[in-house]
C-alpha cells in the first residue's frame, strides 16, 4: 500500500463485495468469503458491521466525539461526561474505543467487524460491546468457531489483550498477509504528515501527544 491508501486517502486497494455486502482490501476478499462459506456450513451467517473506513469517515467519527455529539465510554463501556473530562481525559476516552484519523486499522481494508446474522433476535439493536460475545451472549457460537477457525483463513484479533491502549474487542479481525505489513509501513513521520494537513479536532493535543498515541494505540496490538 502507498502512503494515502495506508491513511485512508485513497480506496484504490478497495474492492465492494456483494454478499456479504462490505468493502475490502482486494487481496483480502477471497480469504473473508472462503472464511464466510465454512461458517455457513455450521449456520453462522457472519457478516461485517464495518470493514474499510476512509479517512474522512473516520475523521467525522472523531470530530463529533471531541466536541461531545456521539456518547463517550471508558474502558468498561460505562459512558461518560464530555463536560468533566479534560483535554488529555478527552483523547484517552476517544483513542479507547475509536482510532486517530490516518491511523485505523479499518483504512487498510484487511480489518472487520464481525456479527452473526442467523443469531440476532428480531427486533435486537447490535452494540457490538464485549458482553454480546460472551459465553452467554448471542455471538457465543460464532465466537467459539472464529477461535477455533479464523487463523485458518489468515485472520486473527489484533485488540484481544488489554495493553493499556485500546480497549479488547472480540469482534475485531485482521487479515495478517495485509495488516502485518501496512502496521510496519505505517510511521510516526507519515501519520504526522497527515494530521498536521487535516481538521481534526483538538489538533494541538492529538499533535503534543502523537508519539505516545502511535506506540500505545496503533503499535501496541496482539499478534498472530
Amino acid at each position: 500500500m502507498n502512503e494515502l491508501e495506508l491513511t485512508g486517502l485513497a480506496d484504490s486497494h478497495i474492492i465492494e463485495l456483494e454478499q456479504p455486502k462490505c468493502a475490502l482490501h482486494y487481496e483480502v476478499a477471497s480469504s473473508f468469503l472462503a472464511m464466510c462459506d465454512a461458517a455457513r456450513r455450521e449456520g453462522i451467517n457472519l457478516q461485517s458491521r464495518s470493514a474499510y473506513r476512509s479517512f474522512a469517515t473516520q475523521l467525522k467519527i472523531w470530530n463529533a466525539k471531541w466536541r461531545g455529539e456521539r456518547t463517550l465510554y471508558g474502558p468498561d463501556g460505562t459512558p461518560l461526561i464530555h463536560a468533566e473530562l479534560s483535554p488529555d481525559d478527552l483523547l484517552d476516552a476517544i483513542l479507547t474505543w475509536s482510532a486517530i484519523p490516518g491511523g485505523s486499522r479499518h483504512h487498510w481494508g484487511s480489518d472487520l467487524d464481525l456479527i452473526d446474522m442467523t443469531a440476532v433476535p428480531a427486533g435486537y439493536q447490535i452494540q457490538l460491546i464485549p458482553s454480546e460475545y460472551a459465553a452467554d451472549g448471542i455471538f457465543a457460537h460464532m465466537t467459539d468457531w472464529l477461535n477455533q477457525h479464523a487463523a485458518e483463513y489468515g485472520f486473527f484479533r489484533p485488540y484481544c489483550t488489554d495493553r493499556g491502549g485500546v480497549s479488547p474487542e472480540p469482534w475485531h479481525f485482521s487479515y495478517a498477509p495485509v495488516s502485518l505489513p501496512a502496521l510496519d509501513s505505517l510511521t510516526l513521520s507519515i501519520l504526522r504528515r497527515v494530521l498536521e494537513q487535516s481538521d481534526i479536532e483538538g489538533k494541538q493535543q492529538v499533535l503534543t501527544r502523537l508519539p505516545e498515541i502511535y506506540t500505545r494505540y496503533l503499535i501496541a496490538v496482539d499478534m498472530p
